[in-house]
């Protein structure tokens, strides 16, 4: 299995409405995407967040999951929003587990 955590920093002006609308759209993911085994996501609260203000963990059967998860028009969806939205930043983490 391979786990695949991403952080998000959004700008400022983001709002709480599309901060939950972009949680909401995540997880329909998983609804849309073959391989994918678990999803979380939601609001980061910890004060040593360094702005990072979302976080996403995605559980994938195995590489080819996550190979075929990144292109995936509805991934891709995902990240057109947060660009519209204000995406200042990500951090992604892939490991086997």
């Amino acid at each position: 299995m391979i786990e695949h955590i991403v952080l998000i920093k959004l700008n400022p002006q983001v709002t709480q409405e599309q901060k939950a609308e972009l949680i909401n759209k995540t997880y329909q993911l998983k609804n849309s995407i073959p391989g994918i085994i678990d999803l979380r996501q939601g609001e980061n609260f910890s004060p040593r967040s360094q702005g990072y203000n979302i976080g996403l963990t995605v559980r994938f059967e195995d590489q080819a999951a996550l190979d075929f998860y990144l292109p995936h028009p509805e991934h891709q969806k995902i990240l057109g929003y947060l660009q519209e939205i204000g995406l200042e930043d990500l951090i992604v983490v892939d490991f086997e587990i």
